[in-house]
């Protein structure tokens, strides 16, 4: 099939080179030229496993292109996926713009029956203002051509987008019940065969429901995240270990293993953001979602939660003291630092005065940028007392280091050298933000150990690091 996608982000591009693959002929549209030259030579704006791959195979054997010309890809299909961003507005709402833009460029150039495809996140009713907005030009233009729109929610995870696209556990379709709408679920379903031959993954619904759908799911695994960060909370106060709670727990099948892992708060570009649109959402509606406003409250608690830890044992002046940081993206196997912990963490300390080196396996160049906006930010109101650095490794953020701080779980960062940390470090400390590590461990070597939720056990001060290297 001939497919258009409008957008070429995180979600573009990887709708892009999937459909691709599986021989459909996709023409890939976006404004920026500098990344539409760079996409033709094969080379993704993002950092996504597999996706480089992907992108140059699928334009080797010309299943794939990239214009910058709207016209281009409305002319090339009948079908056309929106994928632009929705950024948050002030008060949490999703800002529209960029979308409805889309839907009367498309308008502007329709020569016959189109179906556009919403696989923005966007809020309940988007659907219907896209319809509109196509409607209004169109009579504008005297046309009549036909059109329907569909909601096609993503459900992909950064850092296994690719797999989420080929081997989904469901695709939502939202059409409505006209002939043309009718029409568009066909197509839809041809579209997606080659990735539910085993079995029938599709959920067809109205728009409205599909629309809400997404939100739901990102709001749902976000209260799952912020309720055991509440509960990790509690823990440590009352003496109990969150891990041996969350084995506990996630035994009982009604509820799963998935999401229950306490750390110090989520981020990316979905969860923050759609929590605050669907609580706008039904502000718009005359519903106060109270579970929503408290995750929302928690999770921003939650990224301070280290910092509180840090202040508790060195005092509120950080001068002359450095923290080295492993990890800087919101998530492993990503270079995404929107309202990544890091951020907040790295911030506050450099406000009290701490020198911080950092090092993330990917995301070192988003995260200098991210932290150079951030630090802009607070230099208008005064002097910085500290400085942020990006190290080229994770061991030369060692160098001088009082503690580490451990913020993203990359695997290379599971398992290090506990000897040499409890040699390097001056202060001996560990900030566990994700929990990798075992306090009775870290303890044999000398270590203090901070984590969330799980009791720190008292670093042994009778052996010396150099009794136990000898001893090993």
């Amino acid at each position: 099939m001939r497919v258009s996608i409008i957008g070429s982000g995180y979600v573009g591009l990887v709708t892009a080179a999937c459909l691709a693959e599986v021989g459909n002929k996709i023409l890939c549209c976006d404004i920026d030229e500098a990344k539409i030259a760079q996409l033709k030579n094969g080379q993704s704006p993002i950092y996504e496993p597999g996706l480089d791959e992907l992108l140059e195979r699928n334009i080797r054997e010309q299943r794939l292109d990239f214009t910058t010309r709207i016209e281009d890809a409305v002319n090339h299909a009948e079908l056309i996926f929106i994928c632009v961003g929705t950024p948050p507005r002030e008060d949490g709402s999703a800002d529209l713009r960029h979308v409805l833009k889309v839907a009367q460029q498309i308008a502007t150039h329709m020569n016959g029956f189109k179906v556009i495809i919403n696989k923005s996140t966007v809020p309940v009713g988007t659907g219907e203002r896209v319809a509109d907005e196509v409607r209004r030009v169109l009579v504008q233009r005297n046309a009549l051509h036909a059109f329907t729109v569909v909601s096609n929610p993503e459900f992909l995870k950064e850092g296994a987008a690719i797999d989420d696209f080929l081997r989904p556990d469901r695709i939502v379709l939202g059409t409505d019940s006209t002939p043309a709408g009718q029409r568009a679920l066909r197509m839809m379903k041809s579209l997606y065969a080659p990735f539910q031959r085993h079995h029938e993954r599709l959920m067809c619904m109205d728009v409205r429901s599909a629309e809400l759908t997404k939100y739901a799911a990102n709001a749902m695994l976000a209260t799952r995240i912020s309720f055991m960060n509440e509960l990790a909370n509690l823990a440590e106060k009352i003496g109990a270990d969150i891990e041996q709670v969350r084995a506990g727990i996630g035994s009982d099948p009604r509820i799963g293993f998935s999401f229950l892992y306490a750390g110090c708060g989520y981020g990316g570009s979905c969860f923050p953001k759609d929590v605050r649109a669907l609580i706008q959402t039904g502000e718009e509606a005359g519903e106060n979602l109270s579970i929503l406003r408290a995750v929302n409250h928690s999770n921003q608690r939650q990224k301070r939660v280290l910092v509180e830890k840090i202040i508790q044992r060195f005092g509120e002046d950080l001068s002359n003291m450095t923290f080295a940081m492993w990890g800087l993206a919101f998530k492993p196997e990503t270079d995404d630092m929107r309202e990544a912990s890091s951020r907040t963490i790295a911030a506050e300390l450099v406000l009290r005065g701490a020198k911080v080196q950092a090092f993330d396996p990917v995301a070192n160049e988003t995260a200098r940028r991210a932290m150079e906006e951030d630090l802009a930010a607070f230099r208008q109101d005064g002097p910085l007392l500290g400085e942020f650095e990006i190290a080229k490794t994770q061991e030369e953020t060692l160098f001088n280091a009082d503690a580490l701080i451990v913020c993203t779980e990359w695997r290379m960062f599971k398992s290090p050298d506990f000897l040499m940390l409890s040699r390097t470090l001056r202060q001996k400390a560990v900030f566990d933000g994700r929990n990798l590590y075992d306090p009775a461990l870290l303890a044999d070597y000398g270590l203090i150990y901070e984590g969330i939720g799980r009791r720190a056990e008292p670093a042994d001060q009778g052996l010396s690091v150099e009794q136990m290297r000898l001893a090993s």
